[in-house]
């Protein structure tokens, strides 16, 4: 389709397309190809469409045209069916259309360990019960059942993007590819023997090889380092990453600020707290992603501003391991990218960023006592726009906008909680639940339609969860005895 003829359709159709009627934006990829015979993939209904663009744009009886993975335009329903003609078109009744989730900390392959240890602090867990049952457990064979397990519970409730921190980055890597999300997948870096490595440097050189072998191979998967903590690495090592980092041109994500222990521990071994201690060394001269990020001082905040690092609230895992409230509103009215994160299913215990969203908000208006901070539409943002531009996607996925990525979601208002409806976005953040997710479509494709899971074997993950489980359980039992 030569410029000229797609301006005629443009002109033709009063509103068809909020941005894709300038040539210049709409791009090559955004034309239908020739052996579709002049038709387009997919089209995607809604009695509401939340964009969550920078406007706030809400559709009544809308609908996006998506071809070759963008999203090639949007706007009322009619119109859009005027101007296209689709291979597959999902209907729109009773159906709210908006941007796939992200969620932007994650320990996927910890769905195994869902419930092995609760009610306890964060130390007490980590090196009485995770340490020592991941490195009893925790192979690549867990690593690839545990991560299929998390992208099953991931689409089933709308995310479409993850950034995960494990082990085994290479087998994370090969299941995202096969099922369809996109996903950040760090190569962990831990100053102790882990499942995977000997040591933070055989950690980095590692962690280098699996950067090289996918760095570019796959569009939707983004590799990077993943350094556990200031208190599982030395300063030296914390460098170190960076630096390797940097030389392959990815970010970091790192557990930030996370706990009292965490900053104690910071003052007492570096004179600092977390975040001073990162600048001072150099850590946050580059693209990071901080996980959790509970804990920082006025003085730090400013700091995340500067340096733009993309902060990861993760309210679940920080309440049921008592780390504390996040200032968030502080941290957002400072500027600061922040989006939002379940952590690990041992630590949350599911993956349902719809709860999450609902205890952002909560959270924040019980701590200052105030029911005005957090509105619903500035926690759907996190989870949407603001994620997206916190974990380095912004203007690539997050909002419905045309030219990004088609990562879309139906969420269906079918169920009783939704009746009656006054303000589709507050149902959104305080009704929903990924139960009522019923279609997800990740860089064009269909992961999930009418609760049908297209990419995922869900009968034999199933099988092989529970049988590993079993063994689990045999053995902690054995060695509790």
């Amino acid at each position: 389709m030569n410029t000229s003829l797609y301006r005629l359709i443009c002109l033709s159709v009063p509103y068809l397309l909020l941005q894709a009627c300038d040539p210049q934006t709409a791009g090559t990829a955004a034309q239908p190809t020739a052996d579709k015979g002049d038709r387009i993939d997919l089209i995607v209904e809604g009695d509401y469409v939340i964009t969550m663009d920078s406007e706030g744009t809400v559709l009544k009886h809308g609908a996006l045209a998506i071809d070759d993975g963008l999203i090639v335009a949007i706007g009322l329903s009619e119109e859009i069916h005027a101007g296209y003609k689709a291979i597959e078109v999902l209907p729109g009744d009773n159906r709210i259309v908006l941007p796939g989730l992200i969620n932007g900390h994650s320990h996927a392959a910890m769905t195994l360990l869902r419930g092995v240890a609760d009610d306890l602090a964060l130390m007490d867990w980590l090196n009485n019960y995770i340490f020592p049952a991941e490195v009893q457990f925790v192979d690549a064979e867990f690593v690839r059942i545990g991560t299929e397990l998390a992208c099953w519970e991931m689409i089933r409730g709308g995310t479409t993007t993850f950034v995960d921190m494990y082990y085994f980055p290479e087998v994370i890597a090969e299941v995202v590819e096969s099922c369809g999300m996109r996903a950040f997948v760090s190569a962990t870096v831990i100053d102790q023997r882990s499942p995977d490595a000997e040591g933070a440097a055989d950690s980095i050189t590692k962690g280098m090889e699996f950067v090289n072998r996918w760095k570019g191979r796959n569009s939707r998967i983004m590799p990077m380092f993943g350094p556990h903590a200031n208190y599982t690495l030395d300063a030296e090592q914390l460098r170190a990453t960076r630096e390797a980092a940097n030389e392959a041109g990815i970010p970091v994500s790192i557990h930030m600020s996370e706990s009292p222990y965490e900053v104690a521990y910071s003052k007492e071994h570096y004179g600092m707290t977390t975040i001073r201690l990162f600048e001072s060394i150099g850590f946050l001269d580059g693209p990071t992603i901080g996980a959790h990020v509970v804990w920082p001082t006025d003085e730090e905040i400013p700091i995340l501003v500067e340096r733009k690092v993309g902060v990861i609230h993760n309210p679940t895992s920080n309440m049921k391991i008592a780390s504390g409230i996040s200032p968030v509103s502080k941290m957002l009215q400072a500027g600061v990218r922040m989006g939002l994160g379940t952590d690990g299913a041992a630590s949350n215990n599911d993956l349902d960023m719809w709860e999450e969203m609902r205890l952002a908000s909560f959270l924040q208006k019980v701590e200052q006592m105030n029911p005005e901070v957090m509105p619903a539409s500035a926690v759907l943002t996190m989870a949407t726009r603001g994620g997206a531009e916190a974990v380095g996607l912004g203007g690539v996925v997050g909002d419905l906008v045309t030219g990004r990525k088609a990562d879309v979601i139906q969420v269906s208002f079918d169920d009783v909680h939704f009746v009656p409806t006054y303000d589709v976005i507050s149902h959104l953040v305080y009704v929903a639940d990924e139960q009522d997710v019923v279609s997800v479509i990740v860089d064009g494709k269909l992961l999930m339609r009418n609760r049908d899971m297209l990419t995922i074997d869900t009968a034999r993950v199933a099988s092989e969860a529970r049988a590993l489980a079993g063994r689990i359980q045999a053995a902690l039992a054995e060695r509790n005895r």
